[in-house]
């Protein structure tokens, strides 16, 4: 039995990678978790799932490949390091940053295909195979989200995303808290990041309108699958959201794509949302074509490629790799961390 490794750090990994541990699990072979720092809500666990407790026994495990959804992996683990990503949001500063840690990069689309092969080329100490993301497995099918008070009503989809510098959640809150009232006809799901700062969160949950539900759930496919339309800036969501073939409307967002109707000012959100709910031919045809180039796999299967990829790596190393960057200092940084010292 082959064992791997889920190495995470925040709640959004969950729906990134339980549809790898199912393909996983389909194959005969075994995989475990283990969480660094304290962000996780270990309520998110299942209670068929192997959680190992301490960096002694992730060691231990000995796994053949660690898939991590985050930005670092500690070296002294063993197996094959393989990045799976957290996110689409090759926008925000360090999504296309080469840190020295994975041996692997399981891409998403075209699009970040060929970025990370030209980071190779300058780089050459990591293989880049193009997968799709696990996450996507569970979208196409996922069952819509429900709530209480849910209404035969057009249903927007506010998910802004939480770096300060981009974020809309201050700039969009009067206007969104009034037309939560003015306007019956449509209703509001408010799902923030896990970083988002407590007050803005506060402020959206002291919203009195029954046309307005914030949630809070790990399960962000079922979400996506409610809503007619999204409202963000510049966050990943609203490119998982457009696989959905659905479309999106954006508050300054960093760089404005065709596919997406993107505004600088809070009055106009109104016009714009009523326009997004009225899409034409046009505007989802270039969300198609973005579909294409972020991730064209519909067909559930991105968890099989990405264990293949691996898989094709460990049994076939490729020739000519060179070594990782020492990185001395971030590997102090992180047995000190996870106050780990064996050697």
């Amino acid at each position: 039995m082959k064992q791997y490794l889920f190495y995470i750090a925040h709640n959004y990994s969950f729906e990134i990678l339980r549809p790898l541990q199912q393909e996983i699990r389909l194959r005969g072979d075994e995989v475990a978790w283990f969480v660094e720092g304290n962000e996780i809500d270990a309520n998110y666990f299942e209670q068929n799932e192997k959680i190992l407790e301490t960096v002694d026994q992730a060691v231990e495990y000995n796994p053949r490949a660690v898939f991590v959804p985050g930005n670092l992996v500690p070296d002294f683990i063993p197996g094959l390091k393989v990045q799976v990503f957290h996110g689409f949001e090759w926008k925000k500063k360090g999504h296309f940053r080469e840190r020295g840690c994975f041996d692997l990069y399981c891409t998403q689309g075209p699009f970040f295909t060929q970025r990370f092969e030209k980071m190779h080329a300058e780089h050459p100490h990591f293989s880049v195979i193009e997968t799709g993301w696990p996450k996507t497995d569970t979208l196409f099918n996922a069952k819509a989200y429900d709530w209480p008070n849910k209404r035969d009503a057009k249903t927007i989809l506010y998910a802004p995303t939480f770096s300060p510098a981009l974020s809309s959640a201050s700039a969009l809150f009067s206007e969104i808290s009034q037309l939560s009232k003015t306007h019956n006809e449509w209703q509001w799901i408010i799902k923030f990041h896990p970083k988002m700062p407590k007050d803005l969160v506060e402020q959206y949950q002291g919203l009195t309108s029954d046309n307005i539900h914030v949630i809070e759930t790990a399960a962000l496919a079922p979400v996506l699958q409610a809503a007619d339309i999204i409202v963000s800036d510049t966050s990943s969501i609203i490119t998982e959201f457009g696989l959905l073939n659905k479309p999106i409307v954006t508050f300054k967002n960093k760089e404005p794509e065709p596919h997406l109707l993107n505004i600088s000012e809070a009055k106009d959100l109104f016009s714009t949302i009523e326009k997004a709910l009225k899409a034409d031919s046009l505007l989802l045809e270039k969300i198609q074509y973005n579909t294409s180039l972020m991730h064209p796999y519909v067909d559930g299967n991105s968890s099989a490629r990405v264990l293949d990829a691996a898989e094709k790596i460990i049994q076939a190393p490729p020739a000519g790799l060179k070594p990782k960057p020492r990185n001395w200092l971030r590997k102090l940084r992180t047995r000190k961390k996870l106050c780990y010292w064996k050697f």
